[in-house]
């Protein structure tokens, strides 16, 4: 079962609540898929039952047709937000961590036509394998991060929070006007462009800035 953990591996004793994600945050990413950039912040969730540990072996659900990757940054919510402000959400952050969105594309494809929620494609059990959370004690530059992610050794996305149609501190507070957020709620922020299909035996590497942290995953 997964568990919160820190890099720092000091103990973490915020369950696991919900995975509040946002869709087409970066408009190179919507054009890619050929999709339009949403005027507002596209939200949808994922259950608590979605999270994996990133560093075991992905289980690509099968039968189901392509699952592709979406490399993102991850917030680890420490404080309850309801309506807040962007001023109130650094210092409720306990952590950041990197994320995958994994997607079952064609099924995506197929729920966008007919008008249905995502959750079928992107909230199935392991749709979200999580990295260990950098523990916050500082504040960030949160309009200057940097992730990137690795696909079999070859560069596939990095992502810079500068980029993001909707900056962190905005996004949160955005979501915390629809709902709360609890400890233990974790919010993925976007993917940037490169995204692609995973196949059996994938080696993925995932890396925030330069030394925060890294993490080696392979599909199963």
């Amino acid at each position: 079962m997964y568990r919160h953990q820190f890099s720092c591996r000091t103990p973490c004793d915020l369950a696991t609540g919900k995975i509040v994600c946002v869709g087409r945050n970066y408009a190179a990413h919507a054009a890619e898929l050929d999709n339009p950039v949403p005027e507002e912040p596209l939200l949808f969730i994922k259950p608590a039952t979605a999270a994996v540990p990133m560093a075991e072996p992905i289980r690509l659900p099968r039968g189901r047709g392509g699952c592709h990757f979406e490399g993102e940054l991850a917030l680890l919510i420490g404080d309850p937000l309801s309506g807040a402000n962007p001023a109130d959400i650094p210092g409720a952050i306990a952590g950041l961590g990197l994320a995958l969105d994994l997607t079952l594309r064609e099924l995506q494809g197929q729920l966008k036509k007919q008008g249905h929620p995502w959750e079928k494609a992107k909230g199935f059990d392991g749709a979200c394998p999580l990295s260990p959370f950098v523990k916050l004690d500082w504040q960030p530059d949160w309009d200057n991060l940097t992730y990137s992610l690795w696909l079999n050794g070859e560069l596939r996305q990095r992502g810079k929070t500068g980029h993001m149609l909707t900056p962190i501190l905005d996004l949160v507070a955005y979501i915390s006007s629809h709902f709360t957020l609890l400890p233990g709620d974790v919010v993925l922020t976007g993917t940037p462009a490169g995204v692609g299909e995973l196949l059996s035996g994938d080696r993925l590497v995932l890396q925030l800035e330069d030394d925060w942290l890294r993490v080696e995953t392979q599909v199963a």
